[in-house]
C-alpha cells in the first residue's frame, strides 16, 4: 500500500488559481461600482436600477472580454508619457482653433501609412488611440502593422511626432523601440 500523502495547510495550484480569479471579479466589480458611484453620485438610489445591470455587465466584460496582458505596466513609463499626452491634447486643440479662426484655410489633407512597430495589444490601441491627440492627425485604419492616419497637413512631419509618441508608448509597456529613419 503506497504511502498517504503528507498533510499539508497549502492550497493547490488550481485552488489559487481559481481564488485570483475570484478576487480579480471582485477588485473589478468594486472598482466599477465605485467608478458608477462617483458618476451617478449615491443620493439617488434609483439610479442602481440601471447601475445594478451596469455594474455587472461591465464586470463580466472586463473579466471575460479584455485581452490578458504579456507583461507589466511601467509606472516611469506612463509617468514619462502624461507630460506628452497633455502637452499634445493641448497643441492638437489649438492647432485646429487657429487653423478655423484663419481667414484661409491652411491646409493639405491626406492619408498616409504608417508601420507599426509595437508588439503588444494593449500597446498598440493606446497608440492608435493616442495618435489623434497630435495635431492635424486622425488614425483612420489599422491593418496589420500598418496604420493609416488622416492629417490635416501632410506638409508637416506627422512620422517624426508619430515615432516619438510610439516610443513612449512602448515604454509604458516595457518595450523599447529604435528611432525610426525617415
Amino acid at each position: 500500500m503506497p504511502p498517504l500523502p503528507p498533510l499539508t495547510d497549502s492550497v493547490s495550484t488550481d485552488d489559487r488559481s481559481e481564488l485570483s480569479s475570484r478576487k480579480k471579479v471582485v477588485i473589478n466589480g468594486l472598482l466599477i461600482t465605485t467608478l458608477w458611484v462617483a458618476f451617478a453620485g449615491y443620493e439617488d438610489p434609483m439610479s442602481w436600477i440601471i447601475g445594478f445591470p451596469t455594474v455587472i455587465a461591465a464586470t463580466w466584460s472586463r473579466n471575460n472580454l479584455s485581452p490578458r496582458r504579456n507583461g507589466g505596466i511601467s509606472i516611469a513609463g506612463i509617468l514619462r508619457l502624461l507630460p506628452v499626452f497633455l502637452w499634445e491634447s493641448f497643441k492638437g486643440g489649438f492647432d485646429v482653433a487657429r487653423r478655423v479662426l484663419r481667414l484661409r484655410l491652411e491646409i493639405n489633407p491626406g492619408l498616409f501609412d504608417y508601420r507599426l512597430n509595437l508588439s503588444s495589444t494593449s500597446a498598440r490601441v493606446l497608440f492608435v488611440d493616442l495618435v489623434s491627440l497630435l495635431p492635424g492627425t486622425l488614425s483612420a485604419d489599422i491593418r496589420g502593422d500598418l496604420m493609416r492616419i488622416h492629417a490635416l497637413d501632410l506638409d508637416q512631419d506627422s512620422v517624426t511626432e508619430l515615432g516619438r509618441l510610439e516610443r513612449r508608448v512602448a515604454a509604458v509597456f516595457g518595450q523599447s523601440l529604435p528611432d525610426k529613419a525617415v
